[in-house]
Parts: C-alpha cells; sequence; structure tokens
C-alpha cells in the first residue's frame, strides 16, 4: 500500500491575483484576465498580473539588497512560497526539500543582459548566476532558511507536474517528510512572445483587451480553425507531507507520467498516446466512473486541445467526466501551468462548484466533485496526469 501523501498548502500568483478568496472570486466570474501589452513589436494579448500582485512584487525586490538583480521567475516562486510555508504551519525548525521548475526561467533577465551585452561588447558581472534555471529554488531555500534539497529542472510546460512527480518520489522514499514543488514563470518578454508567433501558434487577436473579441482564447473549442494559445505570467507551490494530515486540502491519490516518440520537435500525436499512457497510470487503482472532472492541459491550439480531448475519450469512453481548462481565464503560463490546474481542481472539490468554460455548451454537475485529474504535456510529449481526492 502506498504512502498517502497530503496536500496541506498550495498557493499562487497570476492575473487573478494571490489570494485564494480572491482567485475563486475570479474563477467564479465568467470573463477573462486579458489585456493588451506592447510586446515583440505590437500590440499583444497576455494575461499579466494585476496592480496589486506588481506591488507586491515590487515589495519584495526592495526588501533585501540581494533581490534587486533577480529575475522575476525567481520573485514570484519566493513570494508564493513564504505564503505556502506560512499556510502549511512550517517553520525554519522544519526540514523540507524544494523542487521549483520553470520552462524559460530567466527569460526577461536574460534578454536584457544580452541586449546589453550585444550594445557594449561586455557582459554584466551578475549575468551568469542571475539567469540560471537553479535560481528559482535556491533563492527560495534562502529565502525561507531550509535545510533540505533544492532542486530546479525545465520539463517544459509540465514542469510543474514533474515537481510534484519529484516530490511524491521523495517522500515515498523515505528521504524527506515534507517538499515544497511547483513552477514559476514569466514569460512575457519580446523574445518570448516572438517565439511562439513563430511557431503560429499564437493567438493573432490584438483587439481582444478592447472587447473586440470576447473570448480570444478558445481553449477545449474542438471546432476553431486556427490556434489561439496567449501567454500568462505567475506562479504557484504546494506543500506536500506524508500521511493523512488534518490540516490536509486534498490527497495526492494517483499519479502517472509517459513520453511520445516524436516526429518533429513540438510533435503531438493525433490521439495523443502520451496522454493515454499518463492518465492510465494515474488511475490505475481507481475505477473510471468516480473521476469527476479532468483539468485539461488544452492551452487553445488548435491540434494540442483536439488530441488530448481524443485521448480522453478513448479511456473514458462515453461516460466522460466534466471537462475544463483555465487557461481561456489567465493563459498558459508554461511550467507554471500544472499547479495552478491543480489549485483550480483543490478549489472545485472544496466549494463542491464546477467551473465550466462560458463559451462552450453546459456541462451539468449531477454528484458532489471528490476527484479531479489534472492533465499537463509539454513540447516533446512529456505528459503528466495527477489524481487528486478529498
Amino acid at each position: 500500500m502506498l504512502q498517502t501523501i497530503s496536500i496541506t498548502a498550495i498557493n499562487s500568483i497570476s492575473a487573478l491575483g494571490t489570494e485564494p478568496i480572491k482567485i475563486w472570486e475570479n474563477y467564479l466570474r465568467e470573463q477573462h484576465f486579458f489585456t493588451a501589452q506592447n510586446l515583440d513589436h505590437k500590440k499583444t494579448v497576455v494575461a499579466g498580473l494585476d496592480i496589486d500582485s506588481n506591488l507586491l512584487i515590487d515589495s519584495l525586490r526592495q526588501s533585501d539588497n540581494k533581490y534587486k538583480s533577480l529575475d522575476k521567475s525567481v520573485l514570484y516562486a519566493m513570494l508564493v512560497s513564504r505564503k505556502a510555508m506560512a499556510t502549511a504551519g512550517w517553520t525554519q525548525e522544519d526540514t523540507f526539500g524544494i523542487n521549483i521548475g520553470s520552462s524559460r526561467g530567466a527569460t526577461d533577465l536574460f534578454e536584457k543582459h544580452y541586449r546589453e551585452y550585444v550594445a557594449t561588447g561586455k557582459a554584466q558581472t551578475l549575468a551568469s548566476p542571475t539567469t540560471t534555471l537553479g535560481n528559482i529554488s535556491s533563492w527560495v531555500a534562502h529565502d525561507l532558511q531550509s535545510a533540505g534539497p533544492e532542486i530546479s529542472h525545465s520539463i517544459t510546460c509540465s514542469t510543474a507536474l514533474h515537481s510534484v512527480l519529484n516530490g511524491v518520489a521523495w517522500l515515498r522514499a523515505g528521504m524527506a517528510d515534507k517538499f515544497m514543488v511547483g513552477g514559476s514563470e514569466a514569460p512575457l518578454t519580446d523574445f518570448t512572445i516572438a517565439q511562439m508567433r513563430a511557431l503560429k501558434i499564437y493567438s493573432n487577436h490584438e483587439n481582444a483587451a478592447n472587447e473586440t473579441i470576447q473570448w480570444p482564447n478558445r481553449a477545449l473549442d474542438l471546432e476553431k480553425k486556427q490556434s489561439t494559445m496567449i501567454l500568462g505570467e505567475g506562479a504557484g507551490v504546494c506543500c506536500m507531507e506524508v500521511g493523512k494530515k488534518e490540516n490536509a486540502l486534498a490527497y495526492i491519490e494517483g499519479i502517472g507520467y509517459a513520453t511520445e516518440i516524436l516526429e518533429h520537435n513540438i510533435s503531438i500525436s493525433a490521439e495523443a498516446t502520451c496522454f493515454q499512457k499518463s492518465m492510465k497510470m494515474a488511475l490505475q487503482n481507481t475505477s473510471l466512473s468516480d473521476v469527476d472532472v479532468i483539468v485539461m492541459h488544452a492551452p487553445g491550439t488548435v491540434k494540442g486541445d483536439l488530441t488530448e480531448y481524443r485521448a480522453i475519450e478513448i479511456v473514458f469512453g462515453d461516460q466522460l467526466p466534466l471537462l475544463t481548462s483555465n487557461k481561456w481565464k489567465i493563459g498558459h503560463t508554461f511550467g507554471a501551468s500544472g499547479i495552478l490546474s491543480m489549485e483550480l481542481a483543490i478549489m472545485m472539490m472544496q466549494k463542491d462548484i464546477f467551473i465550466g468554460i462560458p463559451f462552450l455548451s453546459e456541462q451539468i454537475k449531477t454528484k458532489p466533485i471528490k476527484k479531479v485529474l489534472i492533465n499537463a504535456v509539454g513540447f516533446g510529449g512529456n505528459a503528466v496526469s495527477i489524481l487528486l481526492s478529498l
């Protein structure tokens, strides 16, 4: 019998805010949180942090002279980690591991340092240490004064859920009793947007912020003719502990993972074989009828949405759970997206309210939400599925 893993805290920062009450209120509102910024030499729809969240990040940056040179992806992770540690009731006397990853890492800072190098022919002293991927977990560990292992990694858009897998492995192996896991992403930069446009998957609805288009990201709309992915920024972490804890928000009931054989750099098969395998693995000890909701990866791309849906159809047959995604509302936050999906899943279970997608046919909830499956996949077909339960 595998050990029970409790989630004793989950905290985030995104376009929805930083406080759980506000985040839930924003999930209940049938509106997206996209605005327009000038990126990649044109007006671009993105999901950036709100004013209050940016003020918190600015305050954190100014709180310590060493923090002034850090990338936003590091600061986002530090802020939510502080909140999660407090929520879980952990102190500096506790020994806990940290595994916080990112798809892109210190993108904004790297681009600034590179522009300066091209202009002057010289690199700044802190260019290298402040742009390494290990920055995120190491600075969080410093800020929290933790004594456990610290790990950073990048597995594209499934990064945060791979952090969960890694934390589960450490806990079940008896190598730690507590682990903080998650992902952080600050991808709203010129070059990152340009890369997504080069792949022809970014939404071209530049006027969406002016409400000329009601739903600029059509996540899970299987009839759309063009990809509508929009980038968002944010971070999230959860605190995990061995055993069934009284303060648990939810329990990790199943984990699954799989990787596809690639045809090209960003390929995924027509029926998302990787998702079929990861979901079946996560559900191997659970009846399919017990799964109440799936929070899909569904980034708003034509192929990505459709192939994941087909994989779900193959696994679940004609008895599909309720299906949703949060990317129509807050965009795709790359390496942080999986943990933000987990947060939505936990909130839906706690409130027993299904958060659907307003431009799709209504799905009727017929029973309490007790078990939710979360999916994530990244370039390279690295799929992860996590089953949570109350």
